[in-house]
């Protein structure tokens, strides 16, 4: 009989994957806690929230009840003149932790979609308000904010977009204002400004995630916004990665001294990674704009699955758990973690920088080359984890750990040990190490 991962090979095409040369993918039957066990019982202890999404762990028992309960009770009715409990109780309660001036929420399927939302709110926005000239969008160099076209659009162009860039509309990219650099970033958004055709400004606030989790002040994102604001021109902040506490507070814009986004995106841990689900919040001056006797001037944009009460659930379940004080407390231990282990290593040869921001931390190697996505150095660095039974996806050079809240003190001394092996790959001396029995079922 073939294997599972022999069956996958067969029938199914993985995604950011060359299907040809891949190695056959890893098999994994069930998950637990921090860990995914394979078809072999071989255990995989998960660095990065599997893409980002998982929260609290693997097959969490309350968001497993949850989800349980609502499929005995409703599996889905359709959004449109139509409405759930659990839709409304998750968009009352997300309203009462977000920024004061969000009012509405708009349900969507994933973090494309949410961003998709949000661009289209902004430029109907325009539309509909009477200036439909505006319509650039501003962004930084190296975002990622998702692969359909809206998405691919705002964020920047490269390797994984060259087939569809004529296609994909023009923005203008800023520069991202990293430490050092704040003042140019200023000016070069300050010349963009007195443009007529602005109309949103897009970010990934304060941890740029594909870029190789790029970090900068909350300070400066606030002048960015203050003066974007004083223009008319509206910000969207892109929250699908750093949302529900993976940067301190339960949102990065959290951090913001004075200024809020005018539209949030949310995703990944939205669910606390069960089901997949987007949600884009808006201010009341955005909605307002849409109300008329015209109804050319609604938001035509929807989706089969818009706020699945499964999803909603789901995502009850998640927020109950990541509102708790224990979680608070998880997740400054991990960042007290973080932060040890990156005064251990920086500086170190070998190492360029480390990053660090809340419970990711981000490693930044000095090979002296093969820096890119594709260079051997990043297979290697992915292989060394695997065959370490560590779940890790190195972004080039720049190896990041986004750990579920549940990972103990052991588990992340793991985590860390093998950034420790990367960086003797770098300097390619130290013996390979002996794995812990408990690694086996």
């Amino acid at each position: 009989m073939p294997t599972l991962a022999e069956r996958d090979h067969a029938v199914l095409w993985h995604p950011y994957t060359q299907m040809q040369t891949a190695p056959l993918p890893v098999p994994i039957v069930r998950g637990e806690g921090s860990w995914l066990i394979a078809e072999d019982g071989t255990r995989y202890l998960d660095g990065i929230s599997s893409w980002w999404v998982n929260l609290h762990g693997h097959a969490h028992p309350h968001i497993a009840e949850r989800v349980s309960e609502q499929l005995r009770t409703l599996e889905h009715v359709l959004f449109a003149g139509f409405t759930h409990p659990a839709a409304v109780e998750l968009a009352e309660q997300l309203l009462a932790l977000l920024p004061q001036n969000q009012a509405r929420v708009f349900y969507s399927d994933n973090g494309s979609t949410a961003v998709e939302v949000a661009l289209k709110m902004v430029l109907q926005y325009f539309h509909n308000l009477g200036q439909p000239e505006r319509r650039t969008f501003l962004c930084f160099r190296n975002s990622y904010h998702g692969d359909t076209f809206g998405a691919m659009a705002v964020s920047s162009r490269g390797a994984f977009t060259q087939p569809f860039w004529p296609l994909l509309f023009d923005v203008e990219f800023l520069d991202v204002p990293v430490p050092g650099h704040e003042q140019e970033v200023l000016s070069q958004l300050d010349i963009l400004l007195t443009r007529p055709d602005v109309a949103g400004f897009i970010f990934e606030p304060l941890v740029l995630g594909t870029a190789g989790m790029v970090m900068y002040a909350p300070e400066v994102l606030d002048e960015l916004v203050h003066r974007c604001h004083q223009r008319g021109v509206l910000c969207i902040a892109d929250e699908v990665m750093t949302g529900f506490g993976r940067t301190g507070p339960l949102f990065a814009s959290a951090l913001l001294p004075r200024e809020q986004p005018d539209i949030m995106c949310f995703s990944k841990g939205l669910t606390g990674g069960t089901l997949a689900m987007g949600l884009t919040t808006c201010a009341a001056p955005i909605y307002a704009a849409f109300l008329s006797d015209d109804k050319m001037k609604a938001l035509f944009h929807g989706h089969s699955y818009t706020a699945n009460p499964v999803a909603c659930a789901a995502a009850l379940a998640s927020l109950e758990l990541t509102s708790a004080e224990a979680c608070t407390h998880q997740r400054q231990r991990i960042a007290d973690a973080h932060a040890a282990f990156r005064q251990e290593i920086e500086g170190q040869a070998g190492i360029r920088q480390v990053r660090h921001q809340g419970t990711i931390l981000a490693v930044e190697y000095d090979p002296g080359e093969g820096t890119s996505y594709f260079s051997r150095l990043r297979d290697a660095f992915y292989q060394l984890a695997i065959d370490n039974h560590v779940v890790l996806r190195p972004l080039g050079n720049v190896v990041y750990l986004l750990p579920p809240y549940c990972t103990t003190n052991e588990e992340l001394e793991l985590l860390y040990a093998v950034l420790r092996r990367m960086r003797a790959l770098v300097l390619d001396f130290l013996p390979a190490p002996t794995l812990p029995e408990y690694l086996h079922d």
